[in-house]
């Protein structure tokens, strides 16, 4: 395919990435410019295309990749750089010390609640805390999927509304 069959078929189909852009970013100039990166990867990597397969799928999977690598490198760049003469690198996330007497005494109410469910919702969960999957459960307990799955949501409702109270 030559290099101007392939910027028309790039035209052609390109529109359709911009509300998939936005999706992906929920910011318009942040679509933008994945939008813009997208197509400037689509046109570098032109030789890699194979004529007669589907050009949406290919530049939909540019596009996704770009947006996992930029998040990837966001969430890397949590780090913060302290210009004193030190020149510390200072985590953001260590900014607050850790209490274990309120952790434990949250972890002590926490624990209340559970034992305060209902028998019927207090085991489908604990299994399912305990890393269960709910097929496992539902096998365990003799019970069908969805019956499990509606306990272990019921129980989660029930805790959430206890725990706020405290």
């Amino acid at each position: 395919m030559s290099t101007l069959e392939f910027n028309q078929l790039l035209v052609n189909n390109a529109e359709f990435l911009k509300p998939f852009a936005v999706t992906l970013t929920k910011d318009s100039d942040a679509a933008q410019d994945l939008y813009q990166e997208t197509l400037y990867k689509a046109l570098a990597n032109s030789d890699k295309y194979n004529v007669g397969t589907n050009i949406k799928a290919w530049l939909y999977t540019i596009m996704r990749n770009i947006f996992i690598n930029n998040y990837r490198r966001k969430a890397k760049q949590n780090t913060i750089f302290d210009n004193s003469p030190n020149d510390f690198l200072l985590n953001q996330s260590q900014a607050s010390a850790a209490n274990s007497a309120e952790s434990i005494l949250k972890l002590k109410d926490i624990q209340q609640a559970i034992h305060g469910l209902p028998e019927i919702f207090r085991n489908p969960f604990l299994l399912y805390f305990d890393g269960y999957k709910y097929h496992e459960i539902a096998g365990m307990l003799a019970e069908p999927l969805g019956t499990i799955k509606s306990r272990i949501h019921f129980a989660r409702k029930l805790l959430k509304a206890q725990i706020e109270r405290f």
